[in-house]
């Protein structure tokens, strides 16, 4: 189904449950969903080369309009042609509208009813972030899919810090839609409400109400309970427009993936799998493998022997171990090319079982797994 902006489509192939399984069409890619966008928030996923992030099956990413915007600037990524030909990235990219990380500078920033003023995290220039100037920036970056600037207050705020977030993330997601966008660029709306259930649906059919060619769920995995927010994608999920893509951002682990896939979400981003492989972890199907723990010091065995990727076909555990212990650059590198690996077989499998019918059982046995053997992982020293 064409979505509001020429040359983006969304349909949805499968069901099971309130699972989908879909496709969306970019001027730039295909991209099958469930789908795991890797982060690329400067113009690069982390320790990675294009090549390897397109071997794992990505054909989205994410880079980050704030540190773009301040680094090395947008009308220079311009100038290049825009973020993907500048990154020699092939497929399609979707950026953040940098609020999340100007709120994250709660020290360093002011909000206001038209936008926030900031100084710089890098040499405390002042700084503003308006929805218009969000915009601006995105359509020189050029990404397929800009967000709309918002406002994410944290996971403990009160009832009225949720509604007054609410308020200018409506207001304001209404002047971004009234920008001109780069004309190949969809523009996907944001729904904030904290851990209030009525505030999140409330603020699901404002946003919902607009003409965005997607719908994102903001303000989790930002301090509030992982079962609250599972109760809430529950609820949310099926309650999301079924003829466009759905985002869960900045989540998360393995098992929030699977839940959320559950609920019905279609688009995911996070930098855990490639934060975690720098510090020493792997995540796979049977939990978390720390390469921290002394246990792996005389291991032969791969580091997943249920993975096809380069790193688990090739090296030991002990190996992988030596690397890190060392401060080998090439310990972080590997990590993380396993585990963007597995985000991208986790939701191919997620994919197959929508299609089979089967998801809910298949993933809640998958989650079973993790969990049990993450338990004896931890308790072994």
């Amino acid at each position: 189904m064409s979505l509001p902006t020429p040359g983006f489509d969304f349909e949805v192939l499968a069901e099971s449950g309130n699972a989908r399984r879909g496709r969306f069409t970019t001027p730039r890619a295909v991209i099958e969903t469930p789908v795991f966008m890797p982060v690329g928030t400067q113009a690069a996923v982390k320790t990675q080369t294009p090549e390897e992030v397109e071997a794992t099956g990505a054909r989205i990413i994410l880079a980050n309009t704030y540190h773009l915007w301040l680094r090395p600037g947008a009308e220079l990524i311009d100038a290049m042609g825009g973020t993907p030909k500048f990154m020699g990235w092939p497929h399609a990219m979707l950026t953040d509208s940098g609020g999340y990380q100007v709120f994250s500078l709660a020290e360093l920033r002011s909000i206001d009813e038209d936008g926030v003023t900031f100084r710089s995290h890098l040499d405390g220039t002042k700084m503003r972030m308006s929805p218009e100037e969000s915009m601006r920036v995105q359509r020189l970056l050029r990404s397929d899919v800009a967000m709309v600037l918002d406002v994410c207050p944290p996971g403990d705020a009160g009832r009225d810090r949720i509604l007054e977030a609410m308020r200018l993330t409506t207001k304001w997601a209404d002047r971004c839609l009234s920008t001109e966008p780069y004309e190949e660029q969809a523009r996907f709306g944001i729904v904030q409400g904290g851990s209030f259930e009525d505030l999140r649906v409330a603020h699901l059919e404002e946003i919902a109400s607009r003409p965005f060619d997607g719908i994102a769920l903001g303000g989790f995995s930002v301090g509030e309970p992982v079962e609250r927010m599972y109760e809430l994608l529950a609820v949310l999920g099926p309650k999301m427009p079924t003829d466009k893509p759905r985002y869960l951002m900045g989540v998360g682990t393995p098992i929030d993936l699977l839940v959320a896939i559950g609920a019905g979400i279609d688009l995911f981003d996070c930098v855990l799998p490639t934060r975690n492989a720098r510090n020493g972890q792997a995540l796979t199907w049977h939990g978390r493998v720390n390469f921290k723990q002394s246990r792996h010091t005389r291991d032969e065995s791969p580091l997943s022997p249920e993975c096809g990727c380069p790193v688990c076909a090739k090296y030991s555990r002990a190996y992988l171990r030596h690397l890190f212990k060392a401060k080998e650059t090439l310990a972080g590198r590997l990590l993380t090319q396993h585990n963007l690996h597995f985000y991208g077989e986790l939701t191919r499998k997620a994919r197959e079982h929508i299609e089979a019918g089967d998801y809910d059982a298949w993933a809640s046995a998958a989650i079973a797994r993790m969990r049990e053997e993450d338990e004896v992982t931890t308790n072994r020293g």
